[in-house]
């Protein structure tokens, strides 16, 4: 006979908050009505079980919670895993329960360190089954699974909740005899959800509606063919009929106050047949990472932490030290927890991108052969923006070449060291690093005048709010100090630039020196062309904005003389182009590649039409440069964009927020949009700059 433990409602209220169906409910509990509908299941549960009687807390002991004993732990045979509350507010549960099942005869465990498990309220063990479903992300940890897991010698399959009104598993999943489930899915994520699909087959998975979950009607309890529950919908009793369960209801609405329903005033003393034999499994894993920067100002801590949370895992910060000065870096070690070890590498792959390092970095790279041209081995580590270094036989070797999106071989320009390459590029057995061992990123924030970022510009930030004018000041000044030492400027364009007029104020920057790689596809080399061959762009007279006679032909006409001149710089030699843009190119000598795409037209000879040429081209214009300038073209700056690594200033300007948006979400520290028509924004960089 099933043995259940009861906790007489003689303590019970809502004092305090801890879950979404507490709100607006301390001190509106009926005693009297809560003890009838206790005393209610309490007769319905006897005679079909065992129950036995905790002694109840008294009002003045202010354990209200005490009355739902699902949440003193998890007991399977003799022994008995108790819980650890994660609110103060519960905590005083604890020995109570401890006592009573010492008495009783159960062998008490109890979970080392901090590591919340709110017993039955989130472990339920699936009849017949040596399978645990731990729910986590509210109230229990994901570390207790891989304790639980070897105390009981169960196969512990972890659930993500996501939904705080289901803030335990017996809130919305029932484990049902012969493989069944009852289950609302809508509380979980897609990837437990999965999970469950995966395990249950679905005529085996019954499922409930939002307006059975809100009748808790999966906070039930299974004795024999009936399931006694709150109450709920006749599409669901009618579901768990054709599955020879009949519904028993045992109305608890003063027990609903506190976010509590049948399942949560019970907790099974005997689990139903369980497995003699059974082997102890858990796929969760646990990890620590060190952050180090400037972790409160910038943000950093939080980032990272919140970045953890919303990827499923736990994340505890086990040790924080701030720094003492404002120019003093902060240290903190956090401990991840994944239900998943593939989840977790990718979460510290996403991590060492803001610097996070192993507590322990001591480990050499894990290098696997290429198994074909092109083609990386599976697992293997895909780069960042920031520079990267790698431990191969011991030891560390910064990455040439470095980009995002490409893979780290070992084996640099000179034979040793490591280099970032393409996976098209891979040959067959190269040596590819795979896993996050052994790699170290730095990302790198760019430090100017008295220790202070350079401008508040390049701060990965969008805003149309902030003045056009000091955005363009400040960006003007970074310009001039770049020319005087000597380095590299690129223009990524849109013809957009072309059509806004401001293909003149381009043109004064490249013959002043300021420019030194321009890249775009096929369209703005051939509007700035059309207009010195015809005065307008896309047959638009860009004096008088207004389109001319005939003058949708006038880009044809254009490409076609080019094409029949050999190139741009061929026209410009032959004087059949005498100013503009392209002209400033060719005679200041400046590296222009253009891309282009299926919608060209023509196009014009320069232009690449082959993908991968026009890749490497592009990145080969990009390298040693400073600052990129995107002005008015997504698809180009994006590109542009994953062949930068960190350092490189990436200044978006576009009259559509979402578009330098996209940019600053690449992650770069050095990244700043800035919302405003490219014309003006040219215009007035070129008066800054020139006067």
């Amino acid at each position: 006979m099933d043995r259940i433990l009861m906790c007489p409602p003689d303590g019970y209220g809502v004092n305090y908050v801890i879950n979404p169906w507490m709100e607006g409910q301390q001190g509106r509990v009926d005693l009297g009505r809560a003890r009838t509908e206790w005393q209610r299941l309490h007769h319905e549960i006897s005679v079909r079980a065992r129950v036995e009687l905790i002694t109840p807390p008294t009002l003045d002991d202010n354990l209200p919670d005490m009355v739902f004993t699902a949440n003193a732990g998890l007991i399977l045979e003799d022994a008995a895993v108790l819980s650890q509350f994660r609110f103060a507010e519960r905590q005083g549960e604890e020995p109570r329960f401890s006592r009573w099942l010492e008495s009783a005869g159960f062998r008490v465990i109890t979970l080392p360190g901090d590591r919340p498990f709110e017993g039955e309220g989130d472990a339920l063990i699936q009849p017949g089954q040596p399978l645990l479903w731990l729910g986590h992300g509210v109230r229990s940890s994901l570390e207790s699974a891989p304790f639980v897991a070897e105390e009981l010698r169960l196969e512990v399959v972890p659930l993500r909740l996501v939904d705080p009104r289901y803030y335990h598993l017996d809130t919305c999943f029932c484990p049902l005899t012969d493989g069944r489930l009852l289950w609302l899915p809508s509380a979980f994520d897609d990837a437990s959800r999965k999970v469950v699909q995966q395990r249950i087959s679905a005529d085996h998975r019954i499922e409930a509606s939002e307006r059975d979950g809100e009748l808790f009607a999966c906070n039930a309890l299974q004795l024999g063919h009936d399931l006694l529950l709150n109450d709920c919908t006749p599409a669901l009793e009618a579901a768990l009929a054709n599955q020879n369960l009949r519904v028993i209801r045992c109305p608890v609405p003063s027990f609903l106050q506190a976010g509590g329903g049948v399942k949560c005033l019970t907790l099974r003393l005997q689990q139903p047949s369980v497995p003699a034999k059974r082997e102890a499994a858990c796929a969760v894993r646990t990890t620590q990472v060190v952050l180090r920067g400037h972790l409160i100002d910038t943000g950093l801590l939080n980032q990272a932490v919140s970045l953890v949370a919303d990827r499923g895992l736990g994340c505890r910060v086990e040790k924080f030290e701030p720094g003492q000065r404002h120019d003093q870096h902060s240290i903190a070690q956090l401990r991840l927890t994944a239900a998943d070890p593939d989840v977790l590498q990718v979460v510290l792959s996403e991590l060492m991108s803001l610097g996070a390092q192993p507590v322990d970095p001591e480990a050499d790279a894990r290098l696997e052969p290429a198994p074909a041209d092109g083609v990386a081995p599976e697992g293997f580590y895909a780069t960042t923006i920031y520079p990267t270094s790698v431990r191969v036989r011991g030891e560390w070797s910064l990455a040439e070449e470095q980009r995002m999106d490409a893979v780290l071989v070992a084996g640099g320009s000179h034979g040793s060291g490591v280099r970032c390459a393409l996976i098209r590029d891979l040959k067959q057995g190269d040596p590819v690093v795979c896993d996050i061992a052994g790699v170290r990123v730095e990302p790198k924030l760019v430090r100017g005048r008295e220790g202070q970022d350079a401008f508040g510009f390049m701060t990965g930030s969008a805003s149309s709010e902030r003045r056009v004018e000091t955005a363009v000041r400040e960006l003007a000044w970074e310009m001039k100090k770049i020319r005087e030492r000597g380095g590299r400027i690129a223009v990524v364009g849109g013809p957009v630039v072309i059509h806004t007029g401001g293909g003149p104020h381009l043109e004064r920057l490249v013959r002043a020196g300021y420019v030194q790689a321009l890249l775009s596809g096929n369209a703005l080399a051939v509007h700035d062309l059309e207009s010195q061959m015809f005065g307008t762009s896309l047959g638009v007279d860009l004096a008088r904005g207004k389109g001319v006679h005939e003058g949708h032909t006038h880009h044809l006409r254009t490409i076609n003389r080019i094409r029949r001149a050999g190139s741009i710089a061929q026209a410009v030699e032959q004087r059949l182009v005498t100013g503009g843009l392209m002209h400033a190119c060719v005679t200041s000598g400046v590296d222009v590649v253009l891309a282009g795409s299926i919608r060209d037209d023509g196009p014009l000879p320069d232009t690449l039409m082959d993908l991968v040429e026009a890749q490497s081209a592009y990145a080969k214009a990009l390298k040693g440069c400073e600052m990129v300038l995107m002005l008015s073209t997504m698809l180009h700056s994006i590109g542009v964009g994953n062949m930068t690594p960190a350092g490189v200033k990436l200044v978006c300007v576009d009259i559509n927020p979402a578009v330098v948006t996209k940019l600053a979400d690449r992650g770069s520290l050095e990244s700043v949009g800035i919302v405003t028509d490219v014309g003006l924004f040219l215009n007035l960089l070129t008066r800054e700059l020139l006067g």
